[in-house]
């Protein structure tokens, strides 16, 4: 159940990411076209072209008839998404920037301690969010809240936030459970790169058989 869910949080995160780059390229592109088409439309006026003339503007009409004014608005809801349930992950894999300068420097007891406490921390914050992520959500579906462009109604939208806080609230759960238990961690080196680690290690016991 749990490699389950491991799977469907990557595979959200990878689908938003995936649907976010389209949009923003597809935006661009149209961006570019109507220039383009209006431009061309100038140069055949000027060169008096009949033909170029009537092409351009059939092009132009096309294009401006293509509304992509709700793909910003799109890309945003999209990243929140993204962010939310990304945090989450970042708590399962161990890839969140923290200051460890006085865990570190502690030993023993000591350690063990501040790592439950801020674990415990993380937990609480998370939980407390979700909480209150998922009273807002209540309020604004009440309200009948919908968006500018998308027309969608805003409390799926904000739904991201208790959402993604119970996800990471249950990653926090399970970090501190492993922590208790086995005394791990999770931890991701930020100076490797996926896949070129293990490529690099056989390639260094190649060279070594």
């Amino acid at each position: 159940m749990l490699r389950l869910l491991d799977r469907l949080e990557e595979v959200l995160i990878a689908a938003l990411i995936a649907a976010a780059t389209v949009l923003i390229f597809l935006a661009v592109t149209h961006r570019f076209a109507i220039g383009f088409a209006a431009d061309l439309v100038a140069f055949a006026r000027s060169g008096e072209m009949e033909t170029l003339s009537g092409f351009a503007k059939s092009l132009f009409k096309v294009v401006n008839g293509l509304k992509m004014t709700w793909a910003q608005e799109a890309c945003i809801y999209l990243f929140v998404w993204m962010a939310k349930f990304g945090a989450a992950y970042g708590v399962r894999t161990g890839i969140h920037v923290g200051v460890d300068v006085l865990v570190e420097r502690l030993s023993g007891n000591s350690r063990r301690l501040i790592t439950i406490i801020a674990m415990s921390g993380g937990v609480i914050f998370t939980a407390i969010l979700a909480w209150i992520g998922a009273d807002f959500v209540l309020h604004i579906r009440a309200g009948g809240q919908i968006s500018a462009d998308l027309e969608l109604p805003m409390w799926l939208v904000y739904l991201a936030v208790p959402l993604g806080s119970a996800l990471m609230c249950f990653r926090f759960m399970q970090a501190l459970y492993r922590f208790l238990t086995t005394g791990e961690v999770a931890h991701h080196d930020h100076g490797a790169v996926d896949g070129l680690d293990d490529e690099a290690e056989d390639l260094a016991k190649g060279g070594h058989a």
